[in-house]
Order: C-alpha cells, then structure tokens, then sequence
C-alpha cells in the first residue's frame, strides 16, 4: 500500500458539555434573562398569548404559539442554528424574529437541575427532557430523550417549557420589569402574563418628543419622555435602545452631564438594523452601522437639549415673571414721580386711561407743549411729512418674559431673555430694554427672590437714564440714583 493509498487519519473535536453550560452561564448571568429568552421564543413563534407561572422551585413558560414538530425539536437543540437568520419574519403575523443564538437553554441549566420542553403542532406532540446531571456525566453522541405524547381532545398548538428544581426563586415584580423591558411588549395581538396578571407597559407622564432620522442602514425612531415627576428607580433613567423591540441596551448618550435635566430623560429608541452581541446585552460598535446610528442620535439630542431648555424655562418664567412685575411697578412708580426723566416716547396723555399691554410701545411721541410751528412754514406752506421710523424689536425666544411700563396709552417695554452667557447684560432698542437672564451676574442674583427683583429694577433704571441721552455717563448714573431711590423709598 502506498502513502497515498492509506487511510487519513482523523482527530476527533470534542467539547465538554458543562463548558456549554459554563459559558450560557457566563453570558445570561442573571435569571431574569432567560425569561426573556423563553418570551421572546415565543414572539417568534408567532404566539399571542404568553404565560409566565412562578411557583416555589420551578418556573414554567406556556405559549400558544405555532409549536415545533420533530424537526423543528431538532433546530430548537442545535446549538448556533442560523434558522432564524435565514427566516428572519415569522409566517402568520410577519414578525421581526428575535432569537439568533440558540444557546440560551443551557443557561437555563445554570439556574436549574432540569429543563423540559412539550410542544404540539398539528398531529406532532412530544416532550422533551434535558437534565442537568445525566446530560454532564454522559459521553459520547449527544442524545436527549424524546418522549411522544398523545395530545388531549381541543389541545391547542404551542410550546411549554419548565425549571424545575430552580436554584433560587425569582420575584414576580422583577419579572414583570423585566418583560415590559425587553419583551416587545406593544406588539399587536401579543399579550404576556405573570401569575395569570397581564403585563402592561408604563406610561411615563411628561412631554413626549416623537422623532425619526434616516441612517444608510435603516431607520432610527422612537419618543422621548421628559417625564414630569421621578421614577422609582435611579436604572430606569435613560433611553432604551430596542433592535426588534427588545431593548440591548439603557442609555444616555453623553446627557448625564447635563445635571438635574438628565433625571427626567426617559423613552424609547428603535434601530432594527444594529448588530447585537451573542448575549444581547449590547452592540457590535466598531462597524459602520453603530457610527451611523451615533451620528442621527446628536441630532435628536439637540431637539431633546431645547425641549429640556424650555421647561426647564417654563419653571423659571414665573419666578422672573414675579420679580419683572414687582421691579416694573417700582420703576412707574419713581417714573410718575419724575416725570422729567421719562424718556422719548413715553409721555403720559391721559392718566387714568388703559393701557395698550405689551405692544404699547411710544413711536417718537412728542412732550406735551411742544406743538411749535416749523420755522418758513406760510399759510399755504406745505407741511413736511415727517418720517416714522419703526422701532426694531429683536426676535424672542418661546421662552421670553415681557412687561411693559405703562403711563397713559404709552410705555417702554422690557424683555427678559436668553442672549448667551457672554452677551452683554441689557441693552435698548427703541423703547424696549432686553435683559439678559444668560449672563452670569443675573443668574447669580435671581437666587435670591429679594435680590432678583432689586436687581432687575437697577438694569431697568439703568436703561430707562440712558434713554435721554445725558451729556454724560454722571448725569446718568444720578438720573438712575434718583429712580432707584423714589422706586424703593417706602410709602
């Protein structure tokens, strides 16, 4: 016999089995994952109707799904099956399917002594054991014990797996978290009960920011929840990120730095096309569809961050709101004492009469008594048409406070409003005076209700002595002393 003629030798590739166990262990190391699992099976399986038993030592998981006949028994056991990925949409209600792995069953055996598997579809009804110790002890081919079983006259199709022998007893409520979590749980004619007590997912009160953004890769959309009041627990803080409607992951994105704000962040994100890690605990992020799906995330985070602004505004607003009230009547009130000081276009004609609110703004009115005749003018002279200019009002946030000054059917008008952190403090246009509630002096101010509104009353006197243009800043900064001072004087 020649070297080629003789026969190749072979090594044979063995695994221990409770390495397999070792490492389900290792990647569903909670309980509470295997639900999952076993729900989420049943998604697949087109079920609409699951049923989660706790008893003392054992757990049962019932569905009324499609069921598996002896084949689908043999893809069920074959550890890595890609049967899903090659038949991604369940046949009766075209579902995302949500399993890949298939190795989820001997993590099972992590948490319990044995696992038992009865399933029906149409005339096939069979159970199947899988225990813990005879499985690890034996040696050579892999075989589990396949007992048919005559179904009972009506038996629905659908698959019940059971824990029994559980090495410790899971909470019902923990469960029931769990499943609203990564269970798609909204999913139409699918419903999942505990105890026989069906799981609802929970509302979250608050303002609910629904978005959509396009990737190269598919869809990223969802709703984002500013919840209005807290969360019993600090981990539910955050966007689930759901692939299937399964939530991989809880995150923030980078928003924990935003303080306080980040406390009420709440909702949903959808990326179907993300790929997910073996255990489903997170994603494969050095690949272009994780970058793609970080870069439409900065974009809702900028709708989320002005959505947070503006209620974070709407509290603030009263409190300003208040003090401009307060420091407005002070300031009218010095202003009726010193009249002098009133500024263009804010002469009363008429006291007593109503006024006009924010948009009653004086154009250029002219001080009573100074009717004079234009120098030329004869009797047949035609008057020149004075020019009116328009006073420019600079273009408000949703969040501005505005009041204004009222004397007569005239006033200055004050708006206080975002302009940055290092724009100026006030500032006038026409007879509007913009104070700015970004800049560090005021916010430091507002702290304190007293110093608020003394503070706003100084910028607005500031401003309205300005106004007549004095000779120089002295005349000024004495105009505004004596507003400050009949505006605060008691009586």
């Amino acid at each position: 016999m020649t070297d080629g003629e003789q026969a190749r030798l072979t090594i044979p590739v063995r695994v221990d089995r409770s390495h397999l166990i070792t490492i389900g262990k290792r990647l569903y190391a909670e309980s509470l994952e295997l639900i999952r699992e076993l729900v989420n099976n049943a998604y697949d399986a087109d079920a609409t109707e699951v049923r989660i038993t706790i008893r003392e030592d054992e757990i049962e998981v019932a569905d009324n799904g499609l069921g598996m006949d002896l084949e689908g028994l043999r893809q069920y056991f074959n550890i890595g099956s890609q049967e899903k990925l090659y038949h991604d949409v369940s046949p009766r209600f075209r579902r995302q399917r949500i399993g890949q792995f298939g190795i989820g069953k001997f993590a099972s055996l992590s948490a319990s002594d044995r696992f038992e598997v009865v399933t029906k579809k149409g005339d096939f009804c069979a159970g199947v054991v899988f225990d813990r110790k005879d499985w690890e002890k034996g040696t050579g081919d892999w075989e589990l014990p396949l007992d048919m079983i005559k179904p009972f006259p009506g038996q629905a199709d659908g698959t019940r797996v059971i824990l029994r022998q559980v090495t410790k007893r899971l909470d019902p409520s923990r469960v029931e978290r769990k499943v609203i979590e990564s269970v798609p749980i909204k999913a139409p004619n699918f419903a999942v009960y505990v105890n026989d007590s069906r799981v609802h997912a929970v509302p979250v009160p608050g303002r609910k920011i629904p978005f959509m953004e396009g990737t190269d890769f598919g869809l990223v959309h969802g709703e984002i929840v500013l919840a209005s009041l807290p969360r019993p627990e600090i981990a539910e803080i955050g966007l689930e990120v759901k692939v299937k409607g399964v939530t991989v992951r809880r995150d923030l994105f980078g928003m924990e730095k935003w303080g306080k704000a980040a406390a009420k962040i709440m909702g949903e994100v959808h990326a179907d096309f993300l790929p997910v890690t073996s255990n489903r605990t997170g994603f494969v992020i050095d690949g272009p569809e994780y970058a793609a799906f970080l870069a439409a995330m900065e974009k809702v985070k900028t709708e989320i961050r002005t959505q947070v602004d503006q209620l974070r505004d709407r509290g603030e607003n009263r409190k300003i709101s208040r003090a401009l009230r307060e420091a407005m009547e002070r300031v009218e009130k010095a202003l009726l004492r010193n009249r002098d000081l009133c500024p263009e276009g804010m002469i009363p004609i008429g006291e007593g009469a109503d006024g006009e609110g924010d948009a009653a703004l004086g154009e250029g009115a002219k001080k009573k008594g100074s009717d004079k005749s234009e120098k030329g003018q004869g009797k047949d002279a035609q008057p020149r048409k004075k020019k009116t200019e328009r006073p420019h009002i600079r273009k408000l946030t949703p969040s501005a406070v505005v009041k204004t000054v009222k004397m007569g059917k005239l006033g200055v008008t004050c708006c206080i409003d975002h302009y940055g952190p290092d724009g100026p403090e006030c500032f006038t246009e026409s007879t509007v005076i913009y104070l700015n509630r970004d800049h560090p002096l005021y916010k430091r101010e507002s702290a304190d209700r007293q110093r608020h509104m003394m503070h706003v009353a100084r910028l607005i006197t500031q401003e309205v002595a300005l106004m007549r243009e004095p000779a120089s800043p002295r005349d000024a900064f004495e105009r505004q002393s004596l507003l400050l001072k009949d505006a605060f004087a008691s009586g």
